[in-house]
């Protein structure tokens, strides 16, 4: 009996090897090669290729002023902070891959809001890979859903699954994940490479021929990323994340990737007994409530897609050894580096023997350089022994000339920051508004130096 001829097949790349290498050919990335029985050429001609055909109907060459183009009808879900996430809502015929770590509550938002739209007169369907149908109905009674009408498919097998989809016609389905989908075209196992790609591109053309819109469950990986290849976040429309500790009751939703709406939006979730609640003012969250202003915090106002936020920024600056540390959490610690090198070179404050730790508290991840002021703001305070003054807020990008640059959307952070009550303000010189804000002072400064000088005319 001849032997299966097998190949290996990178899990980040999706790339083939006739042997095992430590290091992927393609992609470069190490011990990421498993071993699957190559398919034969016969059944599978051409298969890749016709599994796209029905993603969009043909027609001719016509130019983009001649196509008659409307915006996408939106169905709410019944929770705000998803539908902010989602641009509005859900779209007829989109694809969204939503992937968080395992337990974080990834299930229980979208069976929440399976109900939702089940009570809202919409045909609903949960396809649950992982958990039997009677497991599935113990979450829902846990979280309220009493009487819940949501039709629920216990199946991995992907030709079972979409022709449950053209019987059923729902008009939203969740599949329960995609990692234990498997078709009978492949040999390898559920999760691998050529199975995640397959059973992907089938739902994808399954919910833009029918107009199902179809929502994929992905697991991720050590590293925080999705599970499989990168191909399967091209396929979709929209790739939604879940972040934040399991250990805190707070969640966050953000939007990497979104074809019917803006990217980097953010919806912020609450723990509870009954399930995920939306928050309506996430800044609170993000803000310690000290009796008194203490030493090296500074509240900045950092911008999540269209939503500004209220993060505060604590530093701790301590006497080091001869290698002071510097240590980053939910900010870039080559960013810190560089700003401490431009604090001593344009500012004159040095912490070349001191350990420099920086948090941003609520478990936030902040990637946009506008939070560079307040960071040295905030060291530059723990560092003195000296709170900066009450009701004092700053954001601003700073540059290693030690220029102080504007950040988008100025207005509407002040605007924020007014609302909840703050009355001091350094921002960059471009930023001031034309307009005074009342209740807000606002300090334009232009250069590194002048916000320090300014700071310490406040004391």
């Amino acid at each position: 009996m001849a032997k299966d001829k097998t190949i290996y097949t990178c899990t980040e790349c999706g790339g083939n090897s006739p042997k095992w290498l430590g290091k992927c050919p393609h992609c470069n990335a190490w011990n990421t090669l498993i071993e699957s029985a190559a398919e034969s050429n016969a059944p599978a001609k051409n298969r890749y290729s016709s599994q796209f055909q029905s993603l969009a109907k043909a027609s001719d060459v016509t130019a983009l002023s001649d196509i008659e183009a409307t915006d996408m009808e939106r169905t709410p879900t019944g929770h705000e902070e998803l539908d902010r996430v989602l641009g509005g809502g859900i779209v007829e015929g989109g694809v969204v891959l939503i992937g968080g770590d395992p337990g974080i509550g990834k299930s229980t938002l979208l069976l929440q809001a399976l109900d939702s739209l089940q009570r809202a007169g919409l045909n609903t369907l949960y396809v649950t890979g992982e958990e039997s149908g009677a497991q599935v109905a113990l979450r829902s009674r846990r979280l309220g859903l009493d009487g819940s009408q949501v039709k629920v498919l216990a199946e991995i097998q992907l030709e079972k699954i979409l022709a449950t989809l053209e019987a059923t016609q729902p008009a939203i389905a969740v599949i329960d994940s995609i990692q234990t989908v498997y078709s009978d075209q492949l040999t390898s196992a559920p999760g691998s490479v050529a199975q995640v790609r397959e059973c992907a591109a089938h739902l994808t053309r399954a919910a833009k021929s029918s107009g199902v819109c179809i929502v994929l469950v992905g697991h991720v990986t050590k590293e925080g990323a999705l599970a499989g290849p990168r191909v399967l976040e091209h396929m979709v429309d929209t790739v939604l994340y879940f972040e934040g500790d399991t250990h805190s009751s707070f969640r966050l939703v953000r939007a990497i990737k979104n074809r019917f709406g803006a990217v980097n939006e953010i919806g912020v979730f609450a723990m509870t007994e009954k399930g995920l609640k939306g928050v309506a003012n996430p800044s609170a969250i993000f803000l310690s409530q000290h009796s008194e202003p203490v030493p090296g915090s500074c509240v900045l106002v950092t911008l999540e897609g269209t939503r500004p936020m209220l993060v505060e920024i604590q530093a701790l600056v301590d006497n080091g050894g001869p290698s002071p540390r510097r240590l980053s959490v939910g900010l870039d610690r080559d960013r810190l580096a560089m700003l401490l090198a431009v604090l001593h070179r344009h500012a004159g404050v040095a912490c070349m023997d001191q350990d420099v730790f920086v948090n941003a508290v609520g478990g936030v991840r902040i990637s946009e350089p506008a939070a560079d002021l307040a960071v040295m703001l905030a060291i530059t305070s723990s560092l003195r022994g000296k709170p900066l003054p009450k009701g004092f807020i700053a954001f601003g990008e700073v540059g290693l000339a030690g220029e102080v640059r504007p950040a988008p959307r100025g207005q509407e952070r002040l605007k924020e920051a007014a609302k909840l009550g703050f009355s001091v303000a350094v921002v960059p010189k471009a930023n001031a508004p034309k307009k005074p804000i009342e209740g807000l002072t606002i300090h334009a400064v232009e250069r590194v130096e002048e916000a320090m000088n300014v700071v310490r005319g406040l004391d």
